[in-house]
């Protein structure tokens, strides 16, 4: 066994945390999906595209999509920035797109609890803006939290983030 294959941490060194804007990637999509009841297990099938399904979730959602311009990218951006300012998160990549957000980030806190303060702080900052109204839903539930154990997959997945999400995004 080389160095490579074992790092004895007792924390993930970082997390590569993903989330998407409302309404923007339903099930029954094209792109394939996954469900969170039972089926949202690494290796299982996903839940295949259906125009019925997505018809459904389309007639379901309580508002409109949700995409990120320019501006609100801006304020989304600075918001996912104050949050790791303010609790000591050490933030090494963030790529905010106009329908999700990724940030690569070390904390010895749960994923879950880093994404849900980003994404309210996100809210928060950009209803303090006059961007979004009140009752417009920003965010889809839940979102993707990865492990990174070693080195070279926090390098791996700033790579991703930062350089992986295709042509940079005008500010509209």
């Amino acid at each position: 066994m080389t160095n490579h294959d074992w790092d004895d941490n007792e924390i993930p060194l970082a997390y590569l945390i993903t989330f998407r804007t409302y309404g923007t990637w339903l099930h029954g999509d094209e792109r394939y999906s996954v469900d969170r009841h039972g089926k949202n297990i690494y290796g299982t099938p996903k839940v295949l595209p259906s125009r019925n399904l997505n018809r459904i979730m389309m007639d379901r959602r309580m508002s409109e999509d949700f995409l990120l311009d320019g501006s609100r990218r801006e304020v989304v951006d600075r918001a996912i920035h104050e949050v790791c300012d303010h609790r000591g998160y050490r933030l090494f990549a963030i790529n905010v797109r106009t329908n999700h957000v990724h940030t690569v980030v070390a904390s010895s806190r749960r994923p879950e609890i880093l994404m849900n303060a980003f994404k309210s702080n996100s809210t928060r900052e950009l209803r303090r803006a006059g961007m979004i109204s009140t009752d417009q839903r920003v965010w889809a539930r839940g979102g993707s939290t990865r492990y990174l154990w070693k080195t070279n997959h926090v390098e791996g997945a700033c790579n991703y983030v930062l350089y992986g999400q295709g042509d940079d995004l005008p500010n509209f």
